[in-house]
Order: structure tokens, then C-alpha cells, then sequence
């Protein structure tokens, strides 16, 4: 996650509360978007971003897991990620993302 966002979320949880703030992610890669989901919520594993040590605990899901696909307009789904969700390796993304989660 580049420190960009990490400001990005940084600022949106202290405006409206870690409790009020899920981030979504999008990532190709199972890895990527675990390495994203531990920025959120555990800090930055590099130090090198504005979240380095700050535990943020947002809650955090791929755009692909069915708690998110429940929410979002099946029409708008599957215009803008169906076609990647047949490529993706969602299995292995859900599980990653699921260590995030208690």
C-alpha cells in the first residue's frame, strides 16, 4: 500500500473512528492483499508509511469475498469486477484475508 493511502486511511479513521471505517481491497495478488490488510489494521510491516506502528484494527475485505459481494448491486458487480473475479485466485485471497478478521 503505498503511503499515499496509508495517509488517506489514516486520516479517514481519525476523522471518523476506526469503529466506522472498513476498507475494501482489489489486489490480483493473495500476498499483496494480505500484506495491505496487516498495513490496516496490525501497521505498516515496512516502517516506512505514515501507519508504521499505528494499529489501526479498520476492518478489511477483498473485493471478492462474499461479505462484500452481498452488499454491492449484483449489476454494478459484475460490470466492474466479474470478469477479474473468474481470473482471480479468490480462495486463496479470501484465506489470507481471513487471518485479518477474529
Amino acid at each position: 500500500m503505498d503511503l499515499e493511502n496509508q495517509k488517506r486511511i489514516k486520516d479517514l479513521a481519525e476523522t471518523h473512528g476506526n469503529e466506522n471505517v472498513v476498507v475494501v481491497l482489489g489486489g490480483a495478488e493473495a500476498e499483496a492483499s494480505g500484506l495491505a490488510a496487516e498495513t490496516v489494521t496490525a501497521g505498516d510491516p515496512t516502517f516506512a508509511g505514515p501507519l508504521a506502528g499505528v494499529q489501526l484494527g479498520l476492518s478489511v475485505y477483498h473485493i471478492t469475498e462474499e461479505a462484500v459481494k452481498e452488499v454491492v448491486d449484483s449489476s454494478v458487480y459484475e460490470e466492474q469486477v466479474g470478469m477479474m473475479e473468474m481470473v482471480l485466485p479468490v480462495e486463496e485471497i479470501a484465506s489470507e484475508m481471513a487471518q485479518f478478521r477474529a
